[in-house]
Parts: C-alpha cells; structure tokens; sequence
C-alpha cells in the first residue's frame, strides 16, 4: 500500500459506480479512509465499501443522499466527518448526463443538470470548508473537457460544467490558503450508458479526434484525483485527462 494518504478521510460523491469507484479504490489503496456517497446505488455502494474493509477493517462507509435536496448536502459533509472526527478531502464526481437541445430544454432537466453538476458541489464545498480548514485539506471537482469543449445537444450539461470550472477557480480564491480546490477534466473514459453512445461508428469518429487514439480508464481519472489530493503546491488548476483530445481542433 502506498500511504501517501494514510490517516486521511475523503468523501467521494457519486463513488459507487464507474469512475467514482475506482476513485474511491484508488484513494483507499493509497491509505485513506473512504465515505461513499451515493443515491440510488446502495447495493453497488454496499458492495464496494464491503471489500474495502476486507482489505483494511473499518476504513470504507457507505452514506445515502439525494444531492438535489439542498438540505441533505450539510448532513452528508458532517456524517463522513463524524465517521472519523475529520474531513480531509472533497471529491465532486457525482454527475446527471444526458441531451438537451434547444427547443427542448426544461425546467427539470435544468434543475437536475444544474443540481447535481455544480449546485450540489457548491454547497458541499461550503459545508466542508470548516473541516477542510482544520485538515489544510482540499477539494477536487471532476468537470469534463466539454466545459470549454461546447457538445452539441447538451447545452444545460456544457452550462453546468462551465460552471463547475468557473467555481474551481474562484474557491481556489476564497478558501486559500488553507484549503486548496482543484479540477479534473475527463475525456472518453467510459461510454454513457445506452441510446447514441453504443453507436460503433459514432465511437470510432469520437476517438478519432484524440491525439492518442483510444479511450482512457476510470483508473486514468482516479490517478489525477489522487496526484490533486497530493500536490500541496497545486490550487486553482483543471487537468485535462483526456487523451489529448482537448488540443485537437
């Protein structure tokens, strides 16, 4: 094990599934005690928490909330801190993604979208920072190259990101210099799930455009968080971990 991050706590939201699982696998194998949050995946919140612990007792807990209930955001920081007395580290992965073209947006897709993308961050953030101050711990917000990489038919979902850029640079600002906030930017690392995506030809095209010619791993994702959580001269910065696709016109 490495222990770089030993005796630390991290939240991870959205940790039970895809990128947020094997970012929660590789923080616990660099020592850190892991809260998975999660909504609706409580059997894959369940199950990954219970193999933590078997590699290390006591060190995964699995927390339950609905990031658009504003009200829960507050309770679910300060449970992941009470599980250990501290908070060291605040990982926003938790994501809605899906099309919203012009003509059909509305009000519901853009309270989703705008919730759990970048509403839902601030406010945990906001709630965390006490116990971050007290850690000198950090934050670090999963955006997507997309955020300045506009997608076509996802206008809400490019709004969101952009947003969440926006509010990792200026939380760099205003909770500095005991805190620092930084951002990860994936590429194609998983496929959505259904509709468009499972396209053959589409994928083909999509890769096509990345400098390196494939796609990357949850595990490509999970090594940025851990180099953001671990760099302590490091603020205010977005890592594109993208193949090289966001250099390609």
């Amino acid at each position: 094990m490495n222990a770089a991050l030993a005796g630390r706590t991290v939240l991870v939201t959205g940790g039970a599934r895809r990128v947020g699982a094997a970012i929660c696998r590789r923080l616990h194998a660099a020592g850190a005690a892991v809260a998975v949050h999660h909504h609706r995946s409580a059997a894959d919140a369940q199950a990954l928490v219970q193999a933590l612990n078997v590699q290390r007792a006591g060190s995964a807990v699995a927390l339950q909330a609905d990031l658009l209930d504003a009200a829960a955001l507050p309770r679910l920081v300060a449970a992941a801190r009470d599980w250990t007395g501290r908070l060291d580290a605040l990982v926003n992965n938790a994501s809605s993604f899906y099309a919203t073209p012009v003509g059909a947006i509305d009000e519901q897709a853009w309270t989703d979208l705008i919730g759990t993308n970048l509403k839902a961050p601030l406010f945990l953030s906001q709630a965390a920072a006490p116990a971050l101050r007290a850690s000198g711990g950090c934050i670090v917000n999963i955006i997507d190259i997309h955020a300045e990489l506009p997608m076509k038919e996802h206008v809400v979902y490019t709004a969101a990101k952009g947003g969440l850029l926006a509010l990792t640079r200026s939380l760099a600002r205003e909770l500095g210099p005991e805190v620092r906030v930084n951002g990860v930017s994936p590429g194609t690392i998983i496929w959505p799930e259904g509709g468009e995506w499972q396209d053959e030809e589409a994928r083909r095209r999509i890769v096509g455009r990345t400098v390196l010619k494939r796609t990357g791993e949850p595990e490509d994702i999970a090594a940025a968080v851990e180099y953001m959580i671990t760099a302590p001269f490091v603020t205010g910065q977005i890592l594109a971990v993208d193949g090289g696709r966001s250099i390609v016109a």
